[in-house]
């Protein structure tokens, strides 16, 4: 006994290895023996979390306060998220499909044999349950977010919520919505409180949380089901299967292609942050601000 635990070996590698040590059994037995051991071919799962931060209850609890209390005046709440970006091409797409032959694809994922990247951001509308996503070509930045909160705002939310002028913004703690983007506050305080005069609270998840965001079982996971085991050979094709996804819960999804340059390492000053209009909440303020439009900002957009 050398304390080895087999891990990679088969059952007929196990029986070899076993003869080796005069220890004659065959490989069917092998099996059995394990399967009545509870031995298993067994994945990796990934299920322990990282630190907890101190303050990740009281933020959940804050954001469900907040959650309640939009649901209850009527304030549109958005969950914003960007999805995983996607090879455009004749790529493998994970997940299978009921079909008479399978889809022939590249049997390699090169970026240079691709149409382009698809730069993935959505819009989640809790109480509507209507979603809508940006595909952009681009790169994924807090401009190219903001942007497309905004596109949601004047097409959709300004109409269905047209008696509010407030908005509660879900969003995770990195990538382009991140609490420590600078650009993000930025761009919202210029995008969209100024010019449309809306008050946007914004609940960012703690670090190490964002599987909680709705957007992401909501929306993300209907749309990955639906285009799953089928090519994205162009963004058309794309643009396609994001406006077909539904759910028996009445999920309506719209896609917009947003071919525009986004550049990266864009660089927001101290002096510019101080001229935002930005009110940290009490609880978790490192988390939880609201940007107020500014009076002078709503006069040019008059007077323009």
């Amino acid at each position: 006994m050398t304390g080895l635990k087999w891990t990679r070996k088969t059952t007929r590698h196990i029986s070899q290895e076993l003869h080796k040590v005069d220890i004659s059994v065959s490989h069917t037995t092998v099996a059995r023996l394990l399967d009545q051991l509870d031995y298993r071919l067994r994945v990796n799962h990934k299920k322990l979390a990282g630190t907890k931060h101190p303050q990740r209850n009281e933020q959940f609890e804050y954001i469900a306060w907040q959650r309640r209390r939009c649901e209850h005046h009527g304030i549109p709440i958005a969950s914003v998220d960007a999805k995983k970006r996607e090879l455009v091409g004749n790529f493998k797409n994970a997940g299978a499909l009921w079909c008479l032959t399978p889809e022939l694809v590249n049997d390699h994922d090169f970026r240079t044999d691709a149409v382009g990247i698809a730069i993935l951001y959505g819009v989640y509308d809790l109480v509507a349950n209507c979603g809508a996503l940006s595909v952009g070509t681009s790169h994924d930045t807090a401009y190219f977010a903001v942007d497309s909160l905004t596109a949601w705002w004047q097409v959709e939310a300004g109409t269905r919520y047209a008696h509010t002028k407030q908005l509660l913004v879900l969003a995770d703690n990195g990538g382009s919505n991140g609490s420590r983007v600078r650009a993000w506050r930025y761009a919202l305080q210029h995008k969209l409180a100024d010019p449309f005069g809306v008050t946007i609270t914004v609940c960012h998840y703690p670090p190490g949380t964002s599987k909680w965001n709705p957007i992401e079982h909501r929306l993300f996971a209907e749309i990955s089901k639906n285009w799953k085991g089928q090519p994205l050979r162009s963004y058309e094709t794309i643009l396609n299967f994001i406006c077909t996804t539904t759910t028996e819960t009445g999920l309506r999804v719209a896609a917009t292609l947003r071919a525009g340059d986004y550049p990266t390492g864009v660089k927001i000053s101290d002096a510019e942050m101080k001229l935002l209009s930005i009110t940290p909440h009490e609880v978790c303020p490192q988390w939880n601000y609201t940007i107020q439009p500014r009076a002078a900002a709503k006069c040019e957009v008059q007077t323009s």
